[in-house]
C-alpha cells in the first residue's frame, strides 16, 4: 500500500509535491469538491449548476469554475446563439479526480455533524 506522504517525496533535493498534496491542492476551495460532484453526474450549463449547489453565489462559482478550468479539470464548451450557451463538463483529468472527490463527498453525506459550513 502507498501512503499519502511517500518517502521518495522527501528531500532537499526533490522539488515535486508528494501526491496526496498535488490532489487537495486541485480541490482546494470551499466548493470545488461540490461542483466536480455534479459534473461528475453530467455536463451542466451555469444555472443549472447553480441550481444544484443553491449556497454558493454566482461570484463565487465563477471563480472556482474558472480556476477548475485553469487547473485542466473542467472543460467550458461555448455554442454559438442568442443567447450564448455554455456548457460545462470534466475533463480527463477532472473525471478522474472526480472518483476521488465522490468518496469526499460520501464522506460529508455521511458525517455531516462533523464540518462547519
Amino acid at each position: 500500500m502507498r501512503f499519502l506522504f511517500d518517502e521518495e517525496h522527501k528531500g532537499a533535493g526533490r522539488s515535486r509535491a508528494p501526491p496526496f498534496s498535488t490532489a487537495i491542492k486541485a480541490i482546494e476551495g470551499k466548493w470545488k469538491v461540490d461542483i466536480l460532484c455534479e459534473l461528475g453526474t453530467a455536463s451542466r450549463r451555469f444555472g443549472r449548476l447553480r441550481q444544484s449547489i443553491p449556497a454558493i453565489s454566482e461570484k463565487m462559482l465563477t471563480q472556482q469554475l474558472r480556476e477548475l478550468e485553469a487547473d485542466g479539470l473542467v472543460n467550458r464548451e461555448v455554442y454559438p446563439g442568442s443567447p450564448t450557451k455554455v456548457v460545462y463538463s470534466l475533463t480527463e483529468s477532472g473525471a478522474a479526480l472526480n472518483a476521488g472527490a465522490e468518496a469526499l463527498c460520501r464522506w460529508g453525506e455521511q458525517f455531516p455533524s462533523r464540518t462547519d459550513a
